[in-house]
């Protein structure tokens, strides 16, 4: 047996190697005696990879690449192409699939996917060229919580057996992949070691000092999530917020993409408070780097790094933009949802969803709104939380418009044509009672014949 783990990133990597320590991925295989072969692919999912430092080079991640038996680099394989552009026709699929077997020494009978996003190429293509593997996704931080984005063929979701990922909202199950595939959380403790491992090698971050509050900048501008000026604006509110735990300096760490102004601007804001400020270009992972300053709190909009200081390192965190983010995101479907509600939710004073059943609650309605087809089995959830919700609190999270189409609880009572038309129990109104006239007229058809003795 042989685990093919393709990944992209460095916390898709640490949850891996944490999962393998603590034998979570062993556990009930049946593996025996024979351990199976650990194969990482790496490869990296940036929009311009030759900008950035992928997992297969990066020096802070040796260790965890130790874990593994061999590498084999997908971009050995794809060359110049981008691995998100790797969609081959279907006619190609069994002919790589042996290539790619007899490249990297695997019997294709005999696999283990392990991928972070199965929605998308590359790891939805590995999943169609080795159509017998067996699968497993590994969580990549907030976005585990969402949804599937697309319904992938049965073929590929009946063989997805579990959904590995770090335990970083304590008590709430991630709903990719549900209800089918089991979850398997890594405990905070082995994830926090493997994390801290990326920090050994680590040089050139901001040495620990006064008083200090931790600001994530996250460059949303380059996802089309706001404005260049709304960017700034944002960062600027973050600091603010960051003033309300009493620091003597604000640190800084810019998103590595994002344009020098954009931290002049979060400076200049941050003197006019009268905060010394420091901007952090290091490589060093934020969650390391909290804990490397001692930071009082790490403040964002809604960065995975929030909950995983708040649970691995007691960190209090604090976010600004998350609410209204909530209520511009689009389309509904967008993914970054599920990460701004959890944020929003565990940042809010007294918060209502403090309580881990509570918090299901919400992220399962809102998963549910978001792809009512793929979840479909979670509209009971959201009927539940949103028949007990005021209209303030179902403004927060939910759009009317969307609560109306799909008939829940909160959303405008439907008028005229569309009520007649608005489904009721799986069937539109018109429909509904063209069957009741249908059904009508055989049972009388019954009786008639009944009576002539027929």
């Amino acid at each position: 047996m042989t685990r093919l783990f393709a990944l992209h990133s460095a916390y898709g990597l640490a949850t891996a190697a944490a999962a393998i320590d603590a034998g979570l991925l062993d556990a009930g295989s049946g593996a025996g005696a024979h351990a199976p072969e650990r194969v990482l692919v790496p490869f990296t999912s940036s929009r311009v990879p030759e900008t950035v430092v992928g997992i297969d080079t990066d020096p802070a991640l040796h260790s965890l690449r130790g874990r593994f038996h061999r590498v084999e680099p997908l971009a050995d394989v794809l060359g110049p192409l981008h691995p998100s552009a790797w969609e081959p026709a279907d006619a190609d699929l069994p002919v790589l699939g042996r290539l790619l077997a007899r490249a990297w020494r695997l019997d294709p009978r005999e696999i283990e996917l392990f991928v972070q996003s199965p929605q998308v190429a590359p790891a939805r293509t590995l999943l169609s060229v080795f159509p017998e593997a067996r699968v497993t996704i590994v969580g990549d931080g907030l976005m585990t919580y969402a949804p599937m984005r697309v319904r992938l063929p049965h073929a590929v979701t009946a063989r997805i057996e579990r959904v590995v990922y770090a335990d970083v909202v304590p008590g709430v199950r991630p709903l990719v992949a549900s209800p089918h595939a089991a979850a398997v959380p890594v405990p905070p403790e082995p994830f926090a070691a493997a994390l801290q491992e990326t920090g050994e090698s680590s040089e050139g971050s901001t040495a620990a000092g006064p008083a200090t509050v931790l600001v994530l900048g996250q460059y949303l501008a380059a996802l089309g999530l706001m404005t260049a000026t709304e960017e700034v604006a944002l960062q600027q509110r973050l600091v603010d917020r960051a003033a309300e735990e009493l620091p003597e300096r604000i640190v800084f760490k810019p998103h590595p993409a994002a344009p020098p102004q954009l931290a002049h601007a979060v400076r200049a804001h941050a003197e006019s408070r009268g905060l010394a400020f420091v901007e952090d270009r290091g490589r060093l992972a934020a969650e390391l780097l909290a804990e490397r300053l001692d930071a009082r709190a790490v403040v964002a909009t809604f960065s995975t790094a929030l909950p995983t200081v708040r649970t691995l390192f007691g960190r209090r965190i604090g976010a600004a933009g998350a609410t209204e983010l909530l209520r511009t995101l689009t389309p509904v479907e967008n993914s970054n949802r599920i990460p701004l509600t959890i944020v929003d939710a565990l940042t809010r004073t007294l918060s209502p969803y403090a309580d881990p059943d509570r918090l299901q609650l919400l992220v399962d309605a809102v998963g549910y709104t978001m792809q009512p087809e793929i979840a479909g089995h979670l509209r009971a959830r959201a009927e539940e939380l949103l028949d007990g919700l005021d209209r303030e609190e179902r403004r927060r999270y939910f759009a009317s418009e969307r609560l109306t189409a799909l008939a829940l609880p909160g959303g405008s009572a439907p008028r005229g044509v569309r009520r007649l038309l608005a489904p009721r129990g799986g069937v539109g109104r018109i429909e509904e009672w063209r069957l009741t006239a249908v059904g009508a007229r055989r049972r009388v058809g019954r009786a008639w014949r009944e009576i002539r003795g027929r």
